[in-house]
């Protein structure tokens, strides 16, 4: 298997924001397994060793192959911890170096996916000067739009300033253009909490859009909040394990489970990573656009059973009403 980069350093794929409950570990291991079944090497790095859901999110992973006998792609992982010296500059070198000896382990890698704190810590700055694609999560309401940006309400119409978040990734950006590295493309992953189309909805698409220009930063579809992800997570699987070919786990597919990796797949396609085309990687697209028909035409089918079933409802009411 040839490098993406033509023999050059992995791309690397940072997953970072700094507050908890948005996602990374869920993203990690998407991205993670949807890179290794396109064939591509990867490896991954956990900077938040100290929660470790993306490290145990892969130890479930390979202990559910050892007792299945499966054989389901794994990255190769590492973990780091956060340093114990009590002095700082002591500390952050030590960390430095353990995070260059993991880059070094996995250096032959096409790809190296990055989980990272969801603190400012030195590691978390590491990891984020290390992104050639930065993804950042972020769950659709004001709560944890201030992390990304600072709202504040002027009368009836909402301002942002950029938040402690968003200069930390300015200053890695700064850092990587004085180390002559490639810009960051850095993603804003718009995880939705609700289906409905509120004012909030609404009022915060705005606010992104305007604080991308500021910021330099592209807006991706996220996740709707599903328990098919939840449930994946003691077994280590990911959506896209799911299904009748061969090499899948065979499982029964709800609409969540369909309507979730739909969702999947607009965000790769938005994320664009780089890659070259061989007839491998091009069979396997084709094999998922078809998967993606099939998936779209489920999704289609059930907002049609879900639109019949609010029109009877209607019926039903103004039924009452007139009696």
């Amino acid at each position: 298997m040839k490098y993406r980069h033509g023999g050059r350093r992995p791309h690397v794929v940072v997953i970072g924001n700094e507050k908890g409950g948005s996602g990374k570990s869920t993203t990690a291991m998407h991205l993670t397994v949807s890179l290794l079944k396109r064939d591509f090497r990867v490896g991954t790095i956990d900077l938040d060793a100290r929660q470790g859901s993306f490290s145990r999110y892969i130890e479930n992973r390979l202990s559910y192959i050892e007792a299945t006998g499966l054989e389901l792609p794994c990255p190769e992982h590492r973990r780091i911890y956060s340093s114990t010296r009590d002095i700082q500059e002591v500390a952050e070198q030590e960390e430095k170096q353990s995070l260059q000896t993991a880059w070094a382990a996995l250096d032959n890698n096409d790809f190296i996916v990055i989980d990272t704190p969801g603190s400012d810590s030195s590691l978390s700055r590491l990891g984020h000067i290390m992104a050639d694609t930065l993804v950042t999560p972020l769950n659709d309401s004001f709560l944890d739009m201030d992390m990304l940006g600072r709202v504040e309400l002027d009368g009836e119409d909402y301002y942002l300033s950029p938040s402690v978040y968003s200069q930390m990734v300015w200053e890695q950006r700064q850092q990587r253009a004085m180390d002559r590295l490639p810009p960051m493309d850095w993603i804003i992953m718009r995880n939705r909490l609700s289906h409905i189309n509120a004012r909030n909805k609404k009022d915060i698409g705005q606010l992104l859009e305007q604080l991308s220009k500021r910021l330099r930063f592209r807006i991706a579809p996220g996740f709707g909040e599903r328990v098919v992800f939840r449930e994946l997570f003691p077994k280590g699987l990911t959506l896209l394990d799911l299904g009748d070919s061969k090499g899948d786990v065979a499982m029964s597919l709800s609409l969540s489970h369909v309507a979730a990796r739909q969702e999947l797949r607009q965000l790769l396609e938005v994320l664009n990573l780089p890659g070259h085309v061989d007839e491998q990687a091009g069979d396997a697209a084709a094999a998922e656009g078809a998967a993606a028909q099939l998936d779209q035409t489920a999704v289609s089918a059930a907002d049609g059973m879900r639109a019949a079933a609010g029109a009877q409802l209607r019926e039903e009411v103004e039924a009452a009403s007139e009696a």
